[in-house]
């Protein structure tokens, strides 16, 4: 019923059909074939953008407004966590007063609007969702960020900027959507301006899945499926595509290394569901709630057809990320930082 949305209610059900379409065979093996992998790739614009119409109202209820995850320590708040990692990015980038950054694969703006009132930056974010951008703007109009914060549309394989136009880029979480990350940040590098930096977080499989364990490629299929992902790559991927993009990776590491240090809460500890008042729609039993709710709501024709449905991909997808975090094959924080040569 959001007059921001881009998705007509009569449309939701028949878009949550076509996306899982996508991944036949998912949790089975089936998905992580060639053929599978390649036509997601095919249609990675409309996955991507089917994806976003359906969970950014369900991202925005149970997570915030800034759809990442971040290293966390056993004396942090889950949004202090969230928050450090941004401010980690910009104080690494040399985020201030007057530089220029671009946001690639920005979402509805959190991390955006965040590192603006950190760093004073002024920042542009491109997202292939135009309902993101709707409301994404309004946030940043609401808090008075509208003069230093700017949400676009627009695919990040074909940045719209002229060469040379930003001081650095960051992305979080996001071109583990992309279909050839060579592409990806090669566009980006064509848009920072000489020796800019550029740095995120990236998805991937680390060295402890092993692709012949079908467990863990369930996990894998699992992630990818509840996530919009063409496929899960291995960290090294990430590095090699960056090099031949045309930057000198300074450093990469996965952010999540003590991941299980007793000074530490496991990335996926909010989606395992420790009870607090303040996680507790991030919880198992809060995500239990908010899918019954979901159901009577369809029921009742309040929520559209197909809501039900999106909500037990995103609770089944939770399960495969904690396994995954568990068995430490997955992390979402692999860090780099690299400069344009």
């Amino acid at each position: 019923n959001n007059s921001d949305h881009t998705i007509k209610r009569d449309e939701f059900s028949k878009s949550i059909n076509d996306y899982e379409g996508l991944f036949t065979g998912a949790r089975s093996g089936q998905s992580t074939t060639e053929e599978s992998v390649e036509q997601r790739k095919a249609r990675y614009a409309d996955m991507v953008n089917h994806f976003y119409n359906l969970v950014t109202d369900f991202y925005e209820w149970g997570w915030g407004q800034s759809f990442h995850f971040g290293p966390r320590f056993h004396n942090e708040t889950f949004v202090e966590s969230i928050k450090r990692a941004e401010y980690y990015l910009a104080a690494r980038l040399g985020m201030k007063r007057g530089t220029k950054a671009i946001d690639v694969g920005c979402g509805v703006g959190g991390p955006m609007r965040n590192i603006a009132i950190f760093s004073e930056s002024n920042i542009e974010g491109i997202t292939i969702n135009q309902y993101q951008v709707n409301i994404g703007n309004k946030y940043n109009a609401k808090h008075g960020l509208q003069d230093r914060c700017k949400l676009n549309q627009g695919d990040f394989q074909e940045l719209p900027w002229n060469p040379e136009t930003f001081d650095v880029a960051y992305a979080i979480e996001a071109t583990c959507h992309s279909p050839d990350r060579v592409q990806t940040f090669s566009g980006i590098n064509k848009v920072l301006k000489p020796n800019g930096l550029f740095a995120g977080y990236e998805w991937v499989m680390l060295d402890n899945y092993d692709p012949n364990n079908i467990k863990h490629v369930k996990i894998k299929e699992g992630i990818e499926v509840g996530n919009g992902l063409p496929t899960l790559q291995h960290y090294s991927h990430i590095v090699e595509c960056l090099e031949k993009a045309g930057f000198e990776v300074l450093e990469h590491r996965d952010a999540n290394e003590g991941v299980h240090a007793p000074n530490q809460l496991p990335w996926y500890e909010t989606l395992e569901g420790k009870l607090s008042l303040s996680g507790f729609r991030m919880s198992w039993i809060g995500r239990l709630v908010t899918h019954s709710t979901v159901w009577l709501l369809e029921l009742l024709r309040i929520a559209p057809n197909g809501s039900t449905q999106v909500s037990a991909l995103l609770n089944a997808t939770a399960l495969d990320l904690v396994d995954g975090g568990k068995l430490e094959i997955f992390t979402p924080s692999y860090f780099f930082l690299a400069r344009k040569k």
